[in-house]
């Protein structure tokens, strides 16, 4: 089998790409994240990416198209929606081109963090294979992130500190300002 895999940066594709390696699946890395933000942190993360491709020899394909504007204007005034949204612009891009590669599917790191919406990802995954006529590989490597957390801070990975778009680096910073303001005056 030979998967396309959508990457939303290099420590959530650690475990991934272990583990479908060793299940014997021929498996290519897809870079496609017009939402991270600011783009400091995009090149940070695109960097890191670059970084184990060349460390493990990863055949990776790049879309740096840094498509902001129009990122933005899908999820704007979407509130809690907002990832729905991300996460269908990102996989539908990776469906189309595994198609265009003539892969037999597709799948993406997103699947490995605790953070992420993972039942929402699965049927997106899913709904997206269905318009493209690919197959979505709809893995839960949820089990393997503390590892491959250790095992990205011993390569020396640019370790993110949000998922990566502006709503989202908000809700990280100001929950913290939130809890010091809170703690100052309780």
């Amino acid at each position: 089998m030979k998967l396309l895999m959508h990457i939303c940066c290099s420590n959530c594709s650690v475990h991934p790409l272990q583990s479908l390696l060793l299940e014997g699946i021929d498996i290519r890395g897809f870079w496609f994240n017009p939402n991270i933000h600011p783009y400091t942190e995009y090149t940070a993360r695109l960097g890191a990416l670059t970084t184990l491709e060349k460390l493990w020899n990863i055949d990776i394909a790049y879309d740096d198209d840094y498509a902001l504007d129009a990122f933005l204007a899908s999820v704007a005034g979407k509130g809690a929606e907002r990832c729905s949204v991300c996460y269908t612009m990102r996989l539908d891009r990776t469906a189309r081109t595994a198609k265009r590669m003539h892969l037999d599917g597709f799948t993406t790191s997103l699947l490995a963090s605790p953070y992420q919406k993972f039942d929402t990802i699965q049927a997106i995954g899913r709904e997206t294979a269905k318009r493209h006529g690919i197959a979505f590989h709809a893995a839960d490597f949820r089990e393997g992130w503390k590892t491959a957390q250790g095992l990205s801070r011993e390569l020396g990975l640019y370790r993110q500190k949000y998922c990566g778009c502006i709503y989202s680096e908000l809700e990280r910073y100001a929950a913290g300002k939130k809890r010091r303001k809170h703690d100052h005056n309780g």
